[in-house]
């Protein structure tokens, strides 16, 4: 089982301290990190995947520090996942795609192999694509898109994925599709680590949740664990009740929100 283990890691963008003494062992299934805005959650994400330094601290992929490993190594071994990032509007779905399968590739081996194709064609059948293939990016809509870069991380065939806020400017069935799409990719052995915004989905679809806030991690555990009223009134400032509900967790705000210390 693929092990993503983070010791007291400490994050540091624009000469101030995000984060500190972060450490995490992260082994399966689901995991989702939730916070306050401006908290380091992007930052931390870019750092489990190599694209960003601890300040100090280790981040190691089965023993092996991030960093440490080769580009192209952790390219097949860790899919970043922004939907946030520039991309060409002109490129089809297909081509988006495919790009994922250039780590698996020599660097003078430019063209795709029959293995390429049919891991393409899988990916886009499993995000229901297939009839899309051919559509270029910039006429997609939010959720199609957001299904394009779930369809790019099963072709990558990496054992982490790592997904910044995918359902954000997606509307309720979008959302739901998405995490669901999630939750197979854990099914098929990856372990996924996903930024989210609603608490709720992070109760409905996660196996574990990781609560950031000022300073390091407040809670970390499954979501009745970690999504406590005390925990999400020391991340966001906002008292909130929890129900306990037979099809999950609900979150109930009591007052307005207060300064977060």
């Amino acid at each position: 089982m693929t092990q993503l283990v983070l010791e007291r890691v400490d994050i540091e963008r624009g000469g101030r301290t995000l984060l500190r003494d972060v450490s995490l062992a992260l082994g399966e299934g689901v995991v989702a990190v939730v916070g306050p805005n401006g908290v380091g959650k992007t930052s931390l994400l870019r750092a489990m995947a190599g694209a960003l330094a601890p300040a100090s601290g280790t981040i190691a992929l089965d023993g092996i520090a991030v960093r440490a490993l080769e580009p192209r190594e952790r390219a097949r071994r860790i899919a970043l996942v922004d939907p946030g990032e520039p991309v060409l509007a002109a490129l089809t779905v297909t081509d988006a795609v495919a790009a994922a399968r250039f780590p698996h590739h020599r660097w003078w081996e430019w063209d795709a192999t029959a293995e390429d194709g049919a891991t393409v064609d899988e990916a886009l059948a499993r995000t229901e694509l297939t009839a899309l293939r051919e559509r270029e990016l910039g006429t997609l809509s939010a959720g199609e898109r957001q299904r394009v870069w779930i369809a790019l991380a099963i072709a990558q065939r990496a054992s982490v994925v790592l997904l910044d806020e995918p359902t954000s400017h997606l509307d309720l069935r979008a959302s739901v599709e998405t995490l669901q799409l999630v939750r197979e990719l854990a099914a098929g052995g990856a372990l996924v680590v996903a930024v989210l915004h609603q608490l709720e989905e992070a109760a409905a679809f996660a196996d574990r949740v990781v609560v950031l806030g000022c300073g390091g991690v407040i809670a970390d555990g499954t979501p009745e664990a970690a999504l406590t009223s005390d925990t999400i009134e020391r991340a966001y400032g906002v008292a909130v009740t929890v129900e306990h509900r037979p099809d999950g967790l609900a979150f109930h705000r009591n007052a307005a929100p207060r300064a977060i210390s």
